[in-house]
């Protein structure tokens, strides 16, 4: 029987598309062909964090070889994948994030920020961002004020330095949306 959303797109595409929606498929299906042949040896998309946590597991159950250069083999690894699938990163954003990613063999279950799960740090960036530039519901900024003081100064604080230097370049109009927002995700690891 063949798949039921491969005839969706079909007939979407034969009897419904305009020159709008056919340049999008096509660009769609550009992407997908280019992401299926860099990612088809690995059989999925690299995890950095995933990566580097099994090879520190070898590491840590007796795999010859010191634990520092394995470690650097990895830190490299993490680097050449930020910088190919990340290029809008700068040294120090990808350093920072090679050391939140790359375990330290404690076993931290916590987000990239150590107190917060990476979820929770996208929803209060979102606010802050939100609450800089002024379009934040007034009624959201007293319940947040009423809840914890003055919580633009305490999110700040509470942001990794990578992810505050991605929201400075932001409101500082040096970054577009676009890479804002995939920035952000990256930092996070969403």
């Amino acid at each position: 029987m063949p798949d039921p959303g491969l005839l969706q797109a079909i007939d979407y595409i034969l009897n419904k598309s305009n020159e709008a929606s056919i340049q999008a498929l096509a660009e769609a299906v550009t992407r997908r062909r280019r992401d299926l042949t860099v990612f088809d040896a690995l059989g999925e998309m690299p995890d950095p964090t995933r990566m580097a946590k099994e090879i520190t597991d070898k590491i840590n159950t007796g795999i010859s070889g010191g634990i520092e250069s394995m470690r650097k083999s990895v830190q490299e690894m993490i680097i050449k994948l930020l910088r190919e699938h990340a290029p809008e990163l700068n040294e120090k954003q990808i350093n920072e994030l090679c050391q939140a990613w790359l375990p330290d063999g404690l076993g931290s279950k916590k987000g990239v920020s150590g107190d917060f799960p990476p979820d929770v740090l996208l929803s209060m960036v979102e606010q802050f961002v939100s609450f800089s530039h002024g379009e934040m519901n007034e009624s959201v900024d007293k319940n947040l004020r009423d809840q914890m003081g003055a919580w633009p100064q305490r999110y700040w604080n509470s942001f990794p330095p990578v992810v505050r230097q991605i929201i400075t370049d932001y409101l500082k109009n040096k970054i577009s949306d676009k890479d804002f927002r995939s920035q952000i995700k990256i930092s996070l690891g969403i």
